[in-house]
């Protein structure tokens, strides 16, 4: 375990940074420009991967294990929202035959 640690803290906390940065960013990008539901859910855990890269990143280089917990709470939310994301979109597509965002406007009235 330990040479884990000393492989992360040899890289500079920099690039993990900006690593995740860049992800968080491609996910938004993706929630906010794509139409279909399965991409915008990949998105959501893009984004949600991207943070748990920095507290894990955070987390070894603090030397304190308090930030890898949170990782695995963030993962238990991200199954969650997974399974009811998809069990909406499979709503969705067995009323419409299209998993298409823009439908979710018809489905009101």
């Amino acid at each position: 375990m330990g040479e884990v640690n000393t492989f992360i803290q040899a890289v500079p906390l920099e690039y993990f940074i900006i690593l995740s940065s860049v992800l968080f960013c491609l996910g938004v990008m993706g929630v906010l420009i794509r139409k279909n539901a399965i991409i915008i859910l990949g998105c959501v855990e893009l984004m949600l991967n991207s943070v748990n890269l920095l507290l894990a990143a955070f987390s070894s280089y603090k030397g304190d294990g308090n930030g890898q917990i949170l990782v695995f709470f963030i993962m238990v939310v991200a199954a969650a929202e997974v399974a009811v994301g998809l069990a909406i979109i499979a709503m969705l597509y067995r009323n419409t035959k299209s998993v298409d965002i823009s439908i979710f406007n018809k489905l009101r009235g």
